[in-house]
């Protein structure tokens, strides 16, 4: 805890779902500063609110391709976690935006930590830069072949910070998540998620919806581990130029996990309706946690299930009325929106 202090802290896209989850990490292991760097396209204020009273924190409306903007959320600054970025569905309807976003503002934004001489840059990879699993569970080494232009993108940004360590000689560490889940995640638009779409249905009264025949697998972390993974590595000794997995090492079928949301809901007779499968959708994903654990000592503490029931319960004490949340889910959210 004692080994934030004194430090002042980037983290881009940290009025995200993850990225808000960081900062409140961050601040509760003693950072001194948090600047969140995000343009608010899938970030909200809201998830910052808690925290406006807090003279530590300041929010910096920008993009991290703006110049200006980067040189002044990076003035000072000893520590980046970089999370901005735009997700899978958006990358299958408009992947030029969303690699210029994830690769090309990656590289921007290492080349001006490197110029603003910042002690340790984190970057937020993607278990997507695997593609489906050739072996599992997958370790660092387990071929990368990304489905979609997001995982591409984001595995460009994945070559550009480990170029940085090599060529340059920067204090640079890439991280992988799997699937994170947990309060704030988003339900509304291209970057709704799974479990906040099938939550919000079931308490609609409304059946789940499932693409292929549902027997695709993900490795879940709730929100609360991953920023708390992530925020170790802010400090750890022994990561420089790593690449590393942050999943749970279990898999959950989209079935299991539609039955799970259902028993939580109180609604198990709302079974699944399944549709075609989604385009360039991974087919299995199991991380390896090995490294992690062996590098940091870190293992996950919260049980899929009990996160379900958490989030579940996060969305019923919430202040938005479930028929408002069901006119936001776009089911066919990779598709463009259409006037």
């Amino acid at each position: 805890m004692s080994e934030l202090r004194g430090t002042q802290v980037l983290v881009t896209g940290g009025a995200g779902f993850i990225g808000s989850h960081l900062v409140d990490r961050l601040l509760a292991d003693g950072a001194d500063s948090v600047l969140v760097l995000d343009n608010l396209v899938n970030g909200k204020r809201d998830n910052l609110a808690h925290l406006q009273d807090d003279p530590r924190v300041q929010l910096l409306e920008g993009d991290i391709r703006d110049d200006d903007a980067r040189q002044r959320a990076l003035a000072g600054t000893d520590i980046v976690f970089h999370l901005a970025c735009l997700g899978v569905r958006h990358s299958l309807h408009d992947p030029m935006e969303n690699h210029s976003v994830n690769a090309e503002g990656t590289l921007q934004l290492l080349q001006a930590a490197k110029q603003n001489a910042v002690g340790r840059f984190v970057y937020a990879s993607t278990s997507e830069v695997f593609g489906t699993a050739q072996v599992a569970p997958m370790d660092e080494r387990h071929p990368t072949w990304p489905e979609t232009v997001y995982g591409g993108s984001k595995l460009a940004g994945e070559a550009y910070t480990r170029a940085h360590f090599r060529t340059y000689g920067m204090d640079t560490v890439v991280v992988r998540p799997f699937n994170t889940y947990g309060p704030r995640s988003h339900f509304e638009g291209d970057s709704g998620e799974v479990l906040p779409r099938t939550i919000v249905r079931l308490l609609g009264g409304m059946r789940p919806v499932i693409y292929g025949d549902g027997e695709q697998t993900r490795d879940f972390m709730h929100v609360s581990d991953t920023a708390a993974a992530l925020a170790l590595l802010a400090t750890a000794e022994g990561v420089a130029g790593q690449t590393i997995n942050l999943g749970s090492g279990t898999e959950v079928t989209m079935n299991t996990l539609c039955a799970a949301v259902a028993r939580a809901v109180g609604r198990p007779d709302l079974e699944p309706i399944h549709d075609d499968a989604r385009p360039g959708d991974v087919r299995r994903l199991l991380g390896d946690p090995s490294l992690m654990h062996a590098l940091t000592g870190f293992a996950p503490r919260v049980a899929f299930e009990d996160g379900v029931v958490d989030l579940v319960r996060w969305f019923q004490n919430g202040s938005t009325a479930v028929d408002d949340m069901l006119t936001r889910v776009e089911e066919r959210n990779w598709e463009p929106v259409t006037a």
